[in-house]
């Protein structure tokens, strides 16, 4: 195979296929086979996740062959707040579809203010009588009175047992993704590139006028409603074409309340697709052209995240997957990058999804997302 066609090597389809940074590679180049792939999949933590979202029938005749939809999420939780009682709720909610044929891979971010009825639900410490309300919250109630590994197998599996009621769909796999677990890959990478799309002013990094890094703004227990703090210059990141340091690209990808476009969670869905995919990019690169670093790099990959394989091996997602390019990964938006909000009395304000939204979750369960995306071209989000 020449230089210009290489395709990239196993280590990191599998990633694709169970989520986290969706890093994908291929068979054919530097790849000692079976030996990466142990050392990828010996990097990552599995426990539970699914539950009773899944079901044991289905988990013990798990197949890796045909359509898969893949849960992902990544966690919003703040120091203090377990010793404060406060729960942590699902920041980000990604469904990663991957076609039966194995022609791409589609990406469909949930806004976490998602209006949706939440099931009811016992984790053993606490019940919850179920209701209406943000998606997010279904993390926090799956969780309540529990700590470490059962609060957030718990939590997860509420959020799951959601996103089936809204969609019908079953995940046939999980993955709680930990943002801030990529700033060891990113320093490994030394840089991510990428094109910024908006205008973006942090309310997270700034500095003094002696150079020093400081909060730029301060915000409510909620994280919400940003006030400038005097004396201190947010990070600014310009429209165009980037090459941001670690700290600056997690920053990025964090941003939703000073968006030039306004576009708040929507804005934060696309930048934090547009980083994974840029990292991804960039490992792939660094990966193949510096076989040294790359048990380092995988090492640094698997522990950003914990993942329930549903029922089948890592080793096979792996393979499974090997056909997949990060070329590949489309990336849509709800609501067609709108928002259709309401206030709901007690809860505040919340994300309605409309009809076309829910017509593009039927087709990731009906494995028909390339019909709606070439009737629906406008809902490919930039990246």
């Amino acid at each position: 195979m020449g230089a210009g066609r290489r395709r990239s090597p196993v280590w990191a389809r599998w990633l694709i296929a169970v989520g986290a940074s969706l890093l994908v590679v291929s068979t054919g180049v530097i790849v000692a086979g079976k030996v990466l792939v142990d050392s990828a999949t010996g990097s990552i933590h599995q426990q539970s996740l699914l539950g009773g979202a899944q079901g044991a029938a289905q988990r013990a005749h798990a197949q890796i062959t045909g359509a898969k939809n893949i849960l992902l999420v990544g966690l919003d939780t703040r120091p203090g707040w377990a010793k404060e009682g406060q729960l942590s709720r699902s920041d980000s909610i990604i469904l990663l579809h991957i076609p039966a044929d194995r022609s791409g891979a589609y990406l469909i971010s949930l806004p976490r203010d998602s209006y949706v009825r939440i099931p009811a639900y016992n984790n053993g410490a606490q019940s919850y009588s179920g209701g209406k309300n943000k998606i997010n919250s279904a993390f926090a109630y799956g969780s309540r009175g529990l700590t470490g590994a059962a609060a957030e197998s718990h939590g997860f599996e509420l959020l799951a047992l959601t996103v089936k009621n809204l969609t019908g769909i079953t995940p046939d796999a999980a993955a709680v993704i930990d943002f801030s677990g990529f700033t060891q890959v990113l320093q490994l990478l030394g840089k991510v590139c990428m094109y910024v799309d908006e205008n973006v002013t942090s309310i997270h990094l700034g500095h003094t006028a002696d150079g020093k890094t400081a909060v730029p703004y301060t915000t409510d227990s909620a994280g919400a409603n940003p006030r400038k703090v005097p004396g201190v210059t947010p990070n600014f990141y310009a429209k165009g074409n980037h090459c941001f340091t670690p700290a600056e690209a997690l920053d990025f990808a964090r941003q939703r309340d000073l968006l030039a476009n306004h576009d708040s969670d929507y804005g934060r869905q696309r930048h934090q697709q547009q980083l994974l995919k840029a990292i991804l990019k960039q490992a792939v690169h660094d990966g193949l052209n510096s076989p040294t670093k790359l048990p380092t790099l995988l090492a640094a990959i698997g522990k950003t995240m914990t993942v329930d394989t549903g029922g089948i091996a890592l080793e096979d997602w792996a393979w499974a997957m090997k056909g997949l390019n990060p070329d590949q990964i489309v990336t849509l938006k709800t609501n067609d990058g709108k928002f259709n909000s309401r206030s709901v009395a007690g809860i505040g304000d919340v994300e309605i999804l409309d009809q076309t939204s829910m017509a593009m979750l039927k087709a990731a369960k009906d494995d028909t997302m390339a019909a709606f995306v070439a009737a629906h071209p406008t809902w490919v989000a930039s990246s």
